[in-house]
């Protein structure tokens, strides 16, 4: 073990395990040629927690990830996983994590059973314990009674699951997610978000990258949106309605508005659109507009009925990057 591995080691005994980072990412950037495909990137995940990281095709989050894992060398700034710079202990950075990309990479020609064993084996996983571990993990993900099975056979959620339980083997403290569950059917996916939960359970750290933000914000407790390279914004999913979100206010009225200048010029007041005696009114940030709504509203007339919807996260995403999650 070098030198910094060792004095990690004795600052987490001294410190207890949860005061590091499970990563620590300080003025990351990364370029190719002229192109900065990160940009100054600071961000931490805390250990024990289930951190989303969302960004539009071409925002950084792959090259992100890519420097956490120690596949490609920062072009500046510091990379840290559970306390490990990544470029100088790339071997305990790789013990520590485990990690289902996009493609499963499965060997599909072998069985569930031999997957698992030829990666205990590369892992360096002990004799005595690798058939109990592998017995163990492929029950948790309710594949075990198909451990003799080609993985050809599978199910696209069954390879997932497979996956899972493949970066699990050798105990990870932290599990790195690429779309968990991307062409799975609802059922395996509400198999996969309960597992996922599991972990957090236990203690380790998930990381996940996903295009689906109903999976975002059912499942981190925090989400970093990045784009262009750089970190947009960071918290909570429901902080960042409040603080980037706004209701959306629909009215029915007795006859159509006149008013409709006058909503407009409401600090927080977005868009507003008439429909008849309809108005559909979407607010911005954390103001309370409907009061003064109302008071407008009923100097005209009476107001048949009222619908104030709160934002969703696909609407934040949106309005913080101006791109639609894609493919």
């Amino acid at each position: 073990m070098s030198k910094e591995a060792t004095q990690v080691t004795t600052s987490t005994a001294q410190t207890g395990g949860n005061s590091i980072p499970a990563i620590e990412i300080k003025e990351l950037c990364k370029s190719f040629g002229k192109f900065q495909a990160v940009d100054r990137l600071t961000l931490t995940v805390r250990q024990g927690e289930i951190y989303g990281l969302l960004g539009p095709n071409g925002s950084g989050k792959t090259t992100t990830i890519n420097m956490i894992s120690g596949l490609s060398v920062p072009t500046s700034g510091e990379v840290r996983v559970m306390g490990y710079d990544v470029r100088r202990n790339a071997r305990q950075v790789r013990q520590i994590l485990g990690s289902v990309p996009q493609e499963t990479a499965l060997y599909e020609e072998l069985s569930t059973w031999t997957n698992m064993d030829f990666h205990a084996d590369l892992f360096g996983i002990p004799r005595k314990e690798k058939k109990e571990r592998i017995t163990i993990l492929l029950e948790l993900v309710q594949l075990f009674d198909r451990k003799d099975s080609r993985v050809s056979t599978f199910s696209g959620g069954m390879k997932r699951r497979l996956a899972l339980a493949r970066a699990l083997l050798h105990d990870p403290k932290l599990i790195y997610l690429d779309e968990p569950t991307l062409g799975v059917d609802v059922q395996a996916r509400r198999v996969i978000w309960d597992y996922i939960l599991s972990l957090r359970d236990e203690g380790k750290t998930v990381l996940i990258t996903t295009n689906y933000l109903e999976e975002a914000q059912a499942l981190c407790e925090r989400l970093a949106i990045i784009d262009h390279g750089k970190l947009v914004a960071e918290d909570t999913p429901e902080h960042l309605k409040q603080t980037y979100g706004g209701s959306v206010i629909e009215l029915e009225t007795v006859k159509p508005s006149k008013a409709v200048d006058a909503l407009r010029a409401i600090e927080g007041v977005k868009e507003v659109t008439q429909d008849g005696a309809h108005l559909k009114i979407t607010t911005q940030g954390m103001y309370n507009i409907a009061p003064q709504i109302i008071t407008i509203l009923t100097q005209e007339g009476e107001i048949r009925d009222i619908v104030i919807r709160e934002p969703n996260l696909d609407e934040i995403f949106l309005y913080l990057t101006g791109t639609a999650l894609r493919d």
